[in-house]
Order: structure tokens, then sequence, then C-alpha cells
């Protein structure tokens, strides 16, 4: 993902949680090494903006160098709050205090999504390590009022603007 955020020319990588560890449910993918990543991502620790996911914890905190605890983020695009959080908490099925038009970004569910309930556009970038319901490893990018959500090679999966 590092590679492909330098290749994007990103200003900024938002990551929404369980960086260096997926939960005792799920079988860590094969060569994945947790301190390599953390070692990645303290390289990187300027350009991120992170949320603390249900399986990132305290010790997790002690070798990043970035903060990762907070619960979700708030930022504002123009007319639009995205509200940004990791999903186990704040997700379709218990929507955060939003007004219509604005943005709720989640991970979890490893699915990626782009839907629109009670007037409040959902996204899901999916999951760049372990993909849910038969997709291919996605991130996404916010360009110019355009949402995207790729596979790993660059291809669209799904696109849309808030507006839409």
């Amino acid at each position: 993902m590092a590679e492909i955020y330098r290749e994007e020319q990103a200003d900024r990588l938002i990551l929404l949680g369980d960086l260096l560890y997926h939960g005792a449910r799920n079988e860590l993918p094969e060569g994945y090494r947790p301190k390599g990543v953390a070692e990645i991502l303290n390289g990187m620790k300027e350009e991120l903006l992170c949320v603390r996911g249900n399986c990132d914890s305290e010790v997790d905190q002690m070798v990043l160098e970035f903060p990762v605890m907070a619960d979700y983020a708030l930022l504002a695009e123009g007319k639009h709050t995205l509200f940004l959080t990791h999903g186990h908490h704040w997700n379709t099925e218990a929507l955060p205090p939003l007004k219509a038009g604005d943005i709720l970004v989640n991970g979890h569910t490893h699915i990626p999504a782009a839907e629109r309930r009670e007037g409040i556009l959902y996204l899901n970038p999916g999951s760049v390590t372990m993909p849910k319901g038969g997709f291919p490893r996605s991130y996404m990018i916010w360009d110019h009022g355009m949402f995207a959500i790729k596979d790993m090679d660059g291809k669209i999966i799904i696109e849309c603007r808030p507006e839409d």
C-alpha cells in the first residue's frame, strides 16, 4: 500500500484501523510481518491519519510513532463532513450524528461499498490485506470530488461523487 500511495501521489494516507493485527478469529496472511508493517508506517508518520480498529491496542500504540487510538476523525471537505472510523462502533446500522450530505467512511467489514443511507454517503474501501465477500484487495482515493475504490492494480471497482 505504501508503494501505491506514492504512485497515486496522494497528499495523505488515511488508515481505518487494525493496522498490525487482525484479531484471533483471522489467520494472518502468509508472509505478514507486523513489525515490518510498523517500520514502514513509522517511516511515513507525517503523512498518516489513523483511527483505532477493534484489533488495535495500547501495545500497538507503543510501537507506532503516530496516534492510532482515536475512535474517529472528522475532516471538512467543502460542504461535506467526512466521519472516518473503523466501523465496529459507528457504521450503517449505528450511524454517527451526521447531517444529510455528510460522508461516513469505515472499514471493518473488509467489503468495498459506496451507498446512500438516510441522505448520508457510506463508503468502505475494502481491505488491502484481508478482503472478504469475494472482492479483491482494495483501497480508496479521493480526488477532485470523486471517490474511487480500486484494486491493487489501480483498476476502479466503484466510483462515486458525494452529490450523485
